[in-house]
């Protein structure tokens, strides 16, 4: 794998939404390209990628794979990133470091809507992608509906390089439209070429015509022939094909059947063909190439049950070594990977994805070098959306949950772990209840740590009415000196979000000066949990007056007074609960604006308004105010409505009197706690 170009070095990544069949793709291309001997299956957990245990329980992508394999003398890399939305992140960490991405579908028209937001980021990180029609064998439907929705959903434009050959019902092969040369279809085995059915004739030279016209756009040579009439020759189109490409402006699409391996060599040779250099995504992501030290960008880490920490980096620039040392630590290993399989390396160079070992400082995303570096841009990390509460099921586990859990934010960046300091609670926050499910799974089968999982609370206060005047006095007596503290304190409502508020007006030194800030400190004391059972906010304590032993007054006894004025003035100015409510944006496609409608006002939420989502032709944002006792799985609902592609940002935005029988089923609720 070393070298100095790196120009037959290619990093692949396969995105796709959840049961397109990413990973068995990525089974056909190893076995095609002779990495492994046997396809496995995600039924018989037996597969190069999915290989952890979380991913074998669930029969699903639950976190970047890795497999590097050899085609025609070229070295791909393909990271297969997890389908489900809830795992985006390996996916976003993963294009940091690719060259090119092949975006796996089904061919239904109305699961297109669920490529967007992937398009969408390819689109945005400027990374030349293929659409590879997954399940051909399988199709119902007219090839031509399917790229009408997918354009849809893609900005670039969309180019069918092949046609399917329908026999009766079946697709059993395809017509290459740049080559002009129909295949056949081999369970088990490459295509075989045939000739193109006499019926296809027309249907051939019309979408061959439509692919050309769509690359004139970008040629002004092919422009000009077309114009002309003329008929570009084969080797023309490929190259005029492979160029645009190359250059991102345009999205092949390809057809195929992964289980059958029907499609993959033919997706092989265009991703060897069309993909461009390494160099290409080393300068889209701010690389000097015309530095000599090594340069390496850590794309994922595995903290591994029995090898310690692995670092997935691809190499920008230079050649990195076992041993070398990188920022300030040595690579202990160096690695080519093949899922959970690990073989060591001697050097990689330039565009190879490597396993680093034992690189405990380097997160994800960090870039490294033998000398000082400036950091390359990291994927962005999107705002969490879904919280369980979380505790260690044995007491005496509790003090290795956080570092257990900083090792799962060093994988996966899309994890926070946070003290809620109102309800006493740790909250593990993600994408979404799966996320943090198996995050939890792997507490356990890595660490050994079981924990267990509930719904957060909701750090409701509460706030008083009406001002009330407080006299109380604390006195103790026992055998020496006693306890003496008399205060008068005059309690306020003030504006919501003022916060509290202490004041002095004692005169003639009632109060002795030393007390006061007892006095003080006895009010918050109280303030911590109210009548109600909830922080106080938003009010006013004023220290009027007040009596004072010369022997039995001390700071503890005014302290004590303090609280216990409080605790009984507290409940006669009329405690009222407050619930936050927090401001939120939801992104939907337009057509499901009215159902996201009706699930915010059935939350109790105030919708402000939406409208269209800039640069997403076709979605809406819809901004509205909710109950943060509504928000907990409001994230499950807002994808089931739109087949896993909605999503919100969210920030507080006040506290909100709740009053009626609501507020008195939480206090009852936390005063049964």
């Amino acid at each position: 794998m070393s070298g100095n170009s790196g120009t037959g070095r290619r990093t692949i990544a396969l995105l796709g939404p959840y049961t397109s069949g990413k990973t068995t793709l990525l089974e056909a291309i190893l076995f095609a390209t002779g990495a492994i001997h046997r396809k496995g299956t995600a039924k018989e957990g037996n597969t190069v990628g999915d290989g952890s245990p979380e991913a074998r329980d669930r029969q699903m992508s639950t976190e970047l794979n890795v497999a590097t394999t050899t085609y025609l003398d070229d070295t791909f890399t393909f990271l297969d990133c997890p389908g489900s939305i809830e795992f985006s992140q390996d996916g976003a960490n993963a294009l940091v470091g690719a060259d090119a991405a092949v975006v796996v579908c089904e061919p239904e028209a109305a699961k297109a809507i669920m490529l967007m937001p992937v398009l969408r980021q390819l689109s945005d990180a400027g990374l030349p992608h293929f659409i590879f029609v997954n399940k051909m064998d399988r199709s119902t439907e007219p090839i031509q509906d399917l790229v009408l929705a997918l354009q849809e959903a893609s900005e670039k434009p969309l180019v069918l390089r092949q046609l399917p050959i329908i026999d009766g019902e079946a697709v059993t092969g395809y017509v290459d439209l740049p080559s002009l040369r129909a295949f056949t279809y081999k369970p088990g085995g490459a295509s075989e070429a045939t000739e193109i059915p006499d019926g296809m004739a027309d249907e051939v030279a019309q979408a061959r015509y439509e692919m050309l016209e769509k690359l004139a756009d970008f040629d002004d040579s092919l422009m000009e022939q077309l114009l002309e009439d003329e008929e570009p020759e084969q080797s023309d189109a490929y190259n005029h094909l492979a160029s645009i490409t190359r250059e991102g402006h345009v999205v092949p699409i390809i057809v195929g059947a992964a289980e059958q391996e029907s499609g993959v060599n033919r997706l092989l040779k265009a991703m060897r063909h069309e993909v461009p250099p390494p160099s290409t995504a080393a300068e889209r992501a701010g690389v000097d190439l015309s530095g000599s030290e090594p340069l390496v960008q850590i794309l994922k880490s595995f903290n591994t049950q029995h090898g310690g920490k692995v670092s997935v980096a691809r190499v920008w620039r230079g050649n990195v070594t076992d041993g070398l040392t990188l920022g300030s630590e040595r690579i202990s290993g160096l690695f080519k990977i093949l899922g959970q399989q690990m073989d060591k390396l001697a050097e990689a160079g330039p565009g190879d994805i490597v396993g680093l070992g034992r690189l405990e400082e380097a997160d994800t995303g960090t870039t490294l070098s033998t000398g000082e570096v400036e950091q390359l841009p990291k994927a962005p990390v999107p705002q969490p959306v879904y919280a369980l509460a979380m505790t260690a099921a044995d007491r005496n586990d509790e003090v290795k949950v956080s570092g257990a859990i900083t090792k799962l934010i060093e994988e996966d960046p899309s994890l926070r772990f946070e003290h809620e300091d109102d309800t006493n609670q740790w909250l593990l926050w993600g994408q979404g209840e799966m996320h943090l499910r198996v995050a939890a799974d792997r507490l356990k089968n890595r660490s050994g740590l079981a924990v267990n999982v509930e719904r957060p609370k909701v750090p409701y206060k509460e706030a008083i009415r009406k001002a009330v005047s407080q006299h109380s006095r604390y006195k103790k007596q026992t055998g020496g000196h006693g306890q003496f503290g008399d205060v008068h304190i005059d309690i306020k409502p003030l504006p919501r979000g003022t916060g509290f508020q202490f004041e002095e007006k004692v005169v003639g030194g009632s109060v002795p000066r030393q007390f006061i800030p007892a006095v003080a400190a006895g009010v918050q004391d109280f303030l911590h949990k109210g009548p109600l059972g909830f922080p106080v906010v938003d009010v006013s304590v004023t220290l009027t007056d007040g009596q004072h032993h010369a022997v039995d007054s001390s700071e503890m006894a005014f302290k004590t007074a303090g609280r216990m004025a409080m605790s009984e003035g507290l409940p006669k100015c009329d405690p009222v609960l407050l619930e936050p409510i927090l401001h939120v944006d939801i992104s939907v496609p337009s057509e499901l604006t009215s159902r996201v409608n009706s699930v915010v006002s059935s939350r109790r939420g105030q919708i402000l308004g939406f409208d269209s989502r800039p640069g997403w032709h076709g979605w809406d944002i819809l901004s509205a105010q909710l109950p943060q006792s509504e928000m907990h799985d409001l994230i499950i609902e807002i994808r089931s409505l739109t087949s896993g592609v909605g999503t919100f940002t969210w920030k507080f935005d006040h506290l909100q009197e709740l009053q009626g029988r609501l507020a008195e089923e939480v206090v009852e609720a936390y005063a049964a706690e």
